[in-house]
């Protein structure tokens, strides 16, 4: 999953807004160091929502990468988060619904997927059955 990022050169540094999730920015000195700091503002701005109803959007593969404009990576472990609140919510699902549909024990093994996570394959096939439209080439990308 990767979301796109403008860069604004300044009199000293640079400074970087992601086009797809309003309020994610960052700055530095080189843009080297503004690659980085990319990096863990946007993964940072997604493994930390204000509160788990919120549905970020997801990467416009349609925006166009010019000479201003940067992809900009997400840890695979956080993007699945983001894919399965996106998918849960927009099917207007609760936690404990998906839960139940995945086999889960109990609510807390699902909200820890939509947390920072590395579940097995066997979790990815069952969450594949439940929201068959799920892309997951988005976590390999």
């Amino acid at each position: 999953m990767k979301y796109h990022f403008k860069i604004h050169k300044e009199k000293v540094g640079f400074w970087a807004e992601c086009l797809e999730l309003n309020g994610c920015v960052t700055q530095a000195n080189t843009q080297e160091e503004l690659y980085k700091n990319c990096e863990e503002a946007l993964n940072l701005f997604l493994e930390e929502p204000n509160d788990s109803k919120i549905i970020f959007p997801l990467p416009d593969n349609s925006l166009d990468t010019k000479n201003d404009t940067v992809k900009i990576q997400v840890e695979p472990e956080i993007a699945l988060a983001v894919l399965l609140r996106n998918y849960r919510l927009n099917s207007n699902m609760r936690q404990k619904q998906v839960a139940e549909m995945l086999g889960m024990k109990n609510i807390y093994s699902y909200q820890r997927l939509e947390k920072k996570s590395n579940p097995r394959l066997t979790i990815i096939n069952k969450i594949h059955t439940v929201f068959p439209e799920i892309e997951l080439n988005y976590l390999l990308q």
